[in-house]
């Protein structure tokens, strides 16, 4: 696959993460394209104070790395990317800002890369506003496919007049002015739900899965999570706002529970939750890394895991191979891992690959729940 992003004035090595064998995909797309290219004449500008949001893999941050550059996310994954393709090309340092830490001082130029998530570049839309003056420049950046009349209309009630760019291979620029005088509602989120029957207050930050509600997968989880003594460390792996962590904890009350996710909005979100269900009396670690990241090996009686099968836009049964990868080498002998998943996803030939078993505990007309036991 083509590792050369070029541009009309540069061309830049970037490779995309985590690193697979025989990878069938660009570290990016034709948005980051058109936005650099538009942008060629300010790419030395150093300046510029620069903010650039979602980059996904670092093509942004590379070439801007000039500018006085930061770049927020709340993916640990594209972080770690924007990083590593940062020394690959030996650039300048872009300074990382997370999804839960606050901006500062004033931008001159704002660069996002419109994800699918509209309640996440609300959330953005909104911390972004108190940071623009007169002058800024602001450019959203997409595949066409991603802008919708709903994403404009955010633009437009939260920063101020916009428009957008002819097309151009299938992507789409997004300009938008800065109105000091538009009255803007409040950032409605993080959003919190009631979760019944245990009367526990659900606080969910903008770009944590299924924040409205309980998802039905994870209900049905829920509902049939291992209790006992027997596991003193249990694992919520893929945890997004930590339910069934929080669950598990409940059933299984000598346990250790550690929540891993590569967001750090569901990590956030995960860590009040677990506070507010247990007020420090039941202890917890909480871990923004790419699946378990330098976990121990050997060292879990027990991982509960719902894996995401998608990474960005990507859709693939990926994530979900490596996350059952990683659980095998952290979990002890007889350690068990539980996972749920659509039943069409076919986790079950996967499992049995990797750990030489797999039962099937409970299923629905949906949802199958699996057991691989470590041996």
């Amino acid at each position: 696959m083509q590792t050369t992003l070029t541009l009309e004035q540069d061309s830049f090595i970037l490779k995309r993460f985590p690193i697979k064998k025989n990878e069938q995909l660009q570290a990016w797309d034709a948005a980051d394209q058109l936005v650099l290219n538009h942008l060629a004449e300010n790419l030395d500008n150093s300046e510029l104070r620069v903010l650039i949001i979602n980059d996904q893999f670092g093509a942004l941050s590379v070439a801007l790395s000039k500018t006085q550059a930061c770049m927020l996310s709340d993916s640990y994954i594209a972080q770690q990317a924007t990083l590593a393709n940062l020394a690959l090309n030996n650039s300048a340092p872009v300074r990382m800002i997370n999804s839960t830490q606050a901006l500062s001082g004033q931008y001159d130029l704002v660069i996002i890369k419109v994800q699918k998530s509209l309640a996440q570049l609300e959330d953005q839309l909104h911390k972004l506003r108190q940071h623009l003056h007169s002058d800024s420049q602001i450019i959203g950046c997409a595949m066409v496919k991603m802008i919708h009349s709903s994403t404009l209309s955010l633009f437009e009630k939260i920063i101020g007049p916009t428009k957008t760019s002819l097309a151009k291979k299938k992507a789409r620029l997004i300009f938008s002015q800065y109105d000091n005088a538009l009255k803007v509602s409040a950032n409605p989120y993080p959003q919190s739900y009631l979760l019944e029957p245990s009367g526990l207050q659900i606080l969910n930050h903008a770009n944590v899965f299924s924040r409205a509600r309980l998802d039905i997968g994870c209900r049905y989880f829920i509902e049939h999570i291992p209790s006992g003594d027997e596991a003193i460390d249990i694992i919520d792996l893929g945890c997004g706002n930590g339910i069934v962590g929080i669950i598990a904890a409940q059933r299984n009350p000598k346990a250790q529970i550690h929540f891993y996710d590569e967001s750090h909005m569901a990590v956030a979100s995960a860590e009040h939750n677990y506070h507010q269900a247990f007020n420090d009396n039941q202890q917890a670690t909480f871990q923004v890394t790419d699946c378990l990241g330098n976990r121990e090996k050997a060292s879990a009686d027990l991982i509960l895991n719902n894996p995401p099968f998608h990474q960005q836009n990507a859709i693939g049964d990926f994530i979900a191979w490596q996350m059952f990868s990683q659980a095998l080498l952290v979990l002890k002998k007889q350690g068990e891992l539980w996972v749920i998943g659509n039943r069409h996803l076919d986790y079950q030939n996967k499992l049995v690959k990797l750990f030489g078993n797999c039962q099937q505990v409970h299923s629905n007309n949906k949802f199958v729940i699996l057991k691989s036991i470590k041996k």
